[in-house]
């Protein structure tokens, strides 16, 4: 399986955004997320740290990005 999950920090610790991820689009000021299960979202914010070995992608996001 080559999906990962997107987590943000949030109050010093990782919350999960989307999990199954299979697509990440930067837009601009957006990123673009898609699962495997065809669940889309868009958040504010920028890839803080991705390490793909273990499919775990750190975002920056910003709070007012309806999470």
């Amino acid at each position: 399986m080559c999906e990962a999950s997107v987590f943000r920090m949030r109050g010093g610790k990782e919350e999960l955004v989307l999990a199954d991820v299979e697509v990440l689009r930067p837009e601009g000021e957006m990123i673009f997320l898609k699962t495997i299960f065809g669940e889309q979202r868009r958040v504010k914010g920028r890839i803080r740290e991705m390490n793909l070995v273990d499919h775990h992608i750190l975002l920056d996001v910003e709070d007012s990005a309806g999470q």
